[in-house]
């Protein structure tokens, strides 16, 4: 898997786990949402950074009374046409002030790398087909942003 942050690539330090997979002794760790409910005490007690992944259907509000505990949050774009991913990484962002590292995930293509860090995506996973060199020049294709977004706080008549 590709991960692109701040404009260049990056290994992952997280490790993925499934539904099932035992939680390790140690170590920064990626769950998927439906085990926080049943196992939280335990990911808050494990030694490492806990994230979790969540698909479109997870909302910000959610997440919200976790944030504090959260390490990451890999917000999995299932097709290319669902955007529900967008809001909710603004929300989280901006509205409910989480700092740590927000992931896009799933069908993530190279003509939404710059909306995605828009909207407050620092790691970006690309689709397994697209080609890395084109996705860290798509990255670099736009210097100056005009409207204000989660990764710049003021539109560009502000910042003169």
């Amino acid at each position: 898997m590709t991960l692109i942050k701040d404009g260049r690539l990056i290994k992952d330090h997280w490790r993925r786990l499934g539904p099932s997979e035992p939680l390790p002794p140690a170590g920064d760790v990626i769950v998927p949402w439906a085990r926080w409910p049943v196992e939280a005490e335990a990911l808050q007690a494990h030694d490492g950074a806990v994230g979790v992944q969540i698909g479109p259907e997870e909302t910000a509000e959610e997440l919200a009374p976790i944030l504090p505990a959260l390490g990451a949050i890999a917000i999995e774009f299932p097709v290319f046409k669902d955007g529900r991913g967008y809001s909710t990484a603004r929300l989280l962002r901006e509205r409910y002030g989480f700092t740590g590292e927000l992931r896009a995930t799933g069908d993530v293509l190279i003509d939404q790398l710059f909306f995605l860090q828009r909207v407050g995506f620092d790691v970006l996973e690309l689709r397994p087909d697209q080609k890395v060199q084109d996705a860290l020049a798509a990255l670099r294709q736009f210097s100056v942003r005009y409207q204000a977004g989660a990764d710049e706080a003021q539109p560009l008549y502000r910042r003169r």
